[in-house]
């Protein structure tokens, strides 16, 4: 029965809520000074802060990707299958990288390091590590963990130190996480957004044309490595076969200078000549196939090659997002006017509970 009656007590009546609310109210009234102090305090540093605060420039890149679908290979297929050949080891290597992929190349710590160590006129020539180090400081804010004086980013990545590799991994996952940004505006599109951020602004230009351009060249590059290996390997047995076939005409034609009129009763004397007409003739017909299969081979090696088409590049002067003044006004007195209720209120609870329990 004690512990029902305690229940029922602890129970609190719209009544009572409303009377609390109003006491509430009444508290804050009184304290409509030291709010309007604290409100007008944030308001100052909103101010302050929208004036010291760097802005940030944003460079975007927007490109076509369109993918072969290797269905242009099905009428010619069949046709080479009438004439016995088989495009099976010459097929697309589109089943290796699908569209979406290049999406996380964007994002890969080797295609962000690849950049970062690639030198651009709009810094200077200076490798853009180079340049990210100096205008965010590093320097001074890694100081006590790394000797950036003895870090030399000009040598081959094969050469560099474990402490430089460590250094570019850092750098690499802080522009994943706070200064790019990789999506498809429309997903029903082939449309790809790059879009770099930085408060330096030769950066921002120079860093995102130089990703675009090393992951769509890697991205091409894989895409075609199959197909172009193939091609390049009809093409070595076209150029060897062409060449057997042009020693053995050249022997043939010794052969007929050394006996312009032979006896017709001597046939030991034209068996060489006849020996070389075979060779000739099988010579021939392989580089007929292996002609056809290298013009099979060239024209799948062309489907199969990606179009990548830009369609926006970042130009001079590059969008700037700053935090404006009187953003900074109102952000910083809200955000000032709600710490100061917390504090009244916690303050008031304070003296409310844990005092009067100690007296």
């Amino acid at each position: 029965m004690a512990d029902q009656k305690h229940i029922i007590d602890d129970k609190i009546t719209f009544r009572e809520l409303i009377l609390r609310g109003k006491g509430w109210l009444t508290f804050f009234r009184s304290k409509a000074r030291f709010i309007v102090i604290a409100i007008l305090a944030g308001a100052v540093l909103g101010l302050v802060a929208s004036w010291v605060k760097k802005p940030k420039y944003t460079a975007s890149t927007s490109f076509v990707l369109e993918e072969s679908s290797g269905s242009s290979m099905g009428s010619l297929s069949g046709l080479a299958s009438l004439a016995g050949i088989n495009l099976g080891s010459l097929g697309s290597s589109s089943g290796l990288f699908q569209g979406d992929n290049i999406m996380e190349l964007y994002r890969s710590d080797n295609m962000l390091i690849k950049t970062l160590l690639s030198p651009a006129e709009e810094v200077d020539g200076m490798l853009l590590v180079e340049r990210y180090i100096q205008f965010h400081e590093l320097t001074d804010k890694w100081g006590d963990k790394v000797d950036f004086d003895r870090l030399d980013f000009s040598l081959p990545r094969e050469d560099f130190s474990i402490q430089q590799d460590s250094v570019m991994r850092e750098v690499a996952q802080l522009i994943r996480e706070n200064e790019l940004a990789v999506e498809k505006p429309d997903r029903k599109l082939s449309i790809i957004k790059v879009t770099t951020t930085s408060k330096d602004e030769p950066f921002a230009k120079a860093y995102n044309e130089k990703l675009v351009e090393n992951v769509n060249q890697f991205y091409f590059e894989t895409k075609t490595k199959k197909t172009a290996e193939n091609l390049q390997i009809l093409q070595s047995q076209a150029d060897s076969v062409r060449k057997v076939l042009d020693e053995d005409l050249k022997e043939y034609a010794q052969l007929q200078d050394k006996r312009p009129n032979p006896n017709p009763l001597m046939q030991r004397t034209v068996v060489d000549a006849e020996r070389k007409q075979v060779d000739i003739r099988v010579s021939s017909s392989a580089y007929e196939e292996i002609i056809k299969n290298l013009e099979i081979a060239k024209i799948n090696h062309r489907n199969s090659s990606p179009l990548i088409q830009i369609i926006d590049k970042p130009r001079f002067p590059l969008e700037e997002s700053k935090l404006k003044w009187y953003m900074g006004i109102i952000v910083g007195g809200a955000v000032a006017f709600i710490l100061a209720i917390f504090y009244l209120y916690i303050t008031r609870l304070y003296q409310a509970n844990i005092r009067v329990s100690r007296s």
